[in-house]
């Protein structure tokens, strides 16, 4: 049964001009894209998206790290697709990401990591619905579906 999981490119990932090599990494491995756009993120965006995170010393500097620049929101559908992007991402800490993971082979730090990931179901839930409408979620067959399921 395909899921759905959500993806955001961070300010770093756009402003190195990272979109089109990470999109086509998922794209390859047989994800599809279901939504997809360029945002700023806003305080109270910020806010909510990193709600645990209130409170702690890193908090503040996060805030303006994601805000310092446009990042890119999508969703991604397929066979166990939470499991399948945080895998091909990597380890949060970039000197910890095998090399074939979109941090092992792009990020240069642990605070300027490109890419974020859901770690579950309930979390790709919650935050595609920060970022995108219901409207804004698109359906329909890909051409190559029957050969990428049984």
């Amino acid at each position: 049964m395909a899921e759905r999981t959500f993806v955001l490119l961070k300010p770093d990932a756009v402003q190195r001009g990272l979109i089109g090599e990470i999109v086509s990494r998922f794209e390859r491995r047989g994800l599809k894209v279901t939504a997809l756009k360029l945002v700023r993120v806003s305080r109270s965006l910020g806010e909510t998206y990193y709600a645990e995170h209130k409170g702690k010393s890193f908090f503040e500097p996060l805030m303006a790290y994601i805000a310092a620049g446009p990042v890119v929101a999508m969703v991604l559908e397929g066979e166990g697709a939470v499991a399948v992007v945080r895998k091909m991402i990597g380890k949060t800490n970039s000197a910890d990401a095998d090399p074939g993971t979109i941090r092992g082979d792009l990020a240069l730090t642990i605070g300027r990591n490109v890419i974020h990931g859901s770690d579950s179901a309930d979390s790709a839930k919650r935050e595609v619905a920060l970022f995108f409408r219901p409207d804004e979620l698109l359906s329909y067959a890909r051409i190559d579906e029957t050969w990428l399921r049984e």
